[in-house]
């Protein structure tokens, strides 16, 4: 008789930062850095590489004096 188990696969940390910049109110920086334990230039060059797959990712400005950027992503790639 055999066993099977069945893992459950870990959203990777590339996933995580999609997920999280789906959302309708966005993120910031430190959110993603929090999310995933990169450094600021790691999740900023994240962000570059799904603009370059497509995505649009856009950067609001801060709700208020000394708060941080938002940034969302608003439209996805097209499908051919």
């Amino acid at each position: 008789m055999t066993k099977t188990t069945k893992t459950q696969r870990r959203e990777t940390k590339s996933a995580l930062v999609l997920r999280l910049l789906e959302r309708k109110s966005g993120t910031d920086l430190t959110a993603l850095q929090d999310a995933t334990g990169w450094q600021p230039h790691s999740v900023r060059a994240a962000l570059s590489t799904l603009r370059k797959a497509g995505y649009t990712i856009d950067r609001l400005p801060p709700k208020k004096d000394g708060g941080t950027a938002i940034y969302r992503i608003t439209a996805t790639p097209e499908v051919a």
